[in-house]
C-alpha cells in the first residue's frame, strides 16, 4: 500500500507541475501571438528606413521620398538592406509614371505597390508594412 500511495503522490505532483508549466508557457509566449500584435520594440528591430531618393515625376515635378519598411524578421530586414539598389530602382520606376496630382493623393497606393514589389524580391520572409516617413514635392 505504501508504494501505491507514493506513486499516486508522485503522479499527482507531476501532473500539477505539468499544468502549471503549460499555463505559464501559454501566458508568457501566447499572449502576443494570440492577438497577432507585435511589440513596438520587435517592429523597430525588424524595420529600416530607405535612403532618401530624389527623382522626377511624369509631369516634370521633382519628389524626394523615403520609407520605413517593416519586415516579419531581422533576417528579412537584412536581406532587404542588401537589396537596397533594387528597392531604389523599383521606386524610381513607379514614380516615373506618376503625375504630381496622383502622387499627392495616392501615397497609400504607392506604399502598397512598394510593399508588393519588395515581397516579390524576397527569397524568404515578407514585408508587413511600408510607411512614408519623408516626402517633398517640388
Amino acid at each position: 500500500m505504501n508504494i501505491f500511495k507514493g506513486m499516486i503522490i508522485t503522479l499527482s505532483t507531476l501532473t500539477i507541475l505539468g499544468v502549471v508549466a503549460l499555463v505559464f508557457v501559454l501566458n508568457v509566449n501566447g499572449g502576443e501571438e494570440a492577438s497577432g500584435e507585435r511589440s513596438i520594440d520587435d517592429i523597430r528591430e525588424a524595420s529600416f528606413v530607405t535612403e532618401e531618393i530624389t527623382t522626377d515625376l511624369k509631369d516634370g515635378s521633382y519628389v524626394r521620398i523615403s520609407f520605413q519598411v517593416v519586415t516579419d524578421s531581422t533576417a528579412t530586414k537584412k536581406e532587404l538592406e542588401k537589396r537596397d539598389f533594387q528597392i531604389s530602382n523599383t521606386l524610381i520606376k513607379e514614380l516615373s509614371v506618376m503625375k504630381s496630382e496622383s502622387f499627392q493623393s495616392g501615397i497609400s497606393d504607392l506604399e502598397e505597390k512598394m510593399k508588393s514589389k519588395m515581397n516579390e524580391l524576397l527569397t524568404e520572409g515578407k514585408v508587413t508594412d511600408v510607411y512614408t516617413v519623408n516626402k517633398v514635392l517640388q
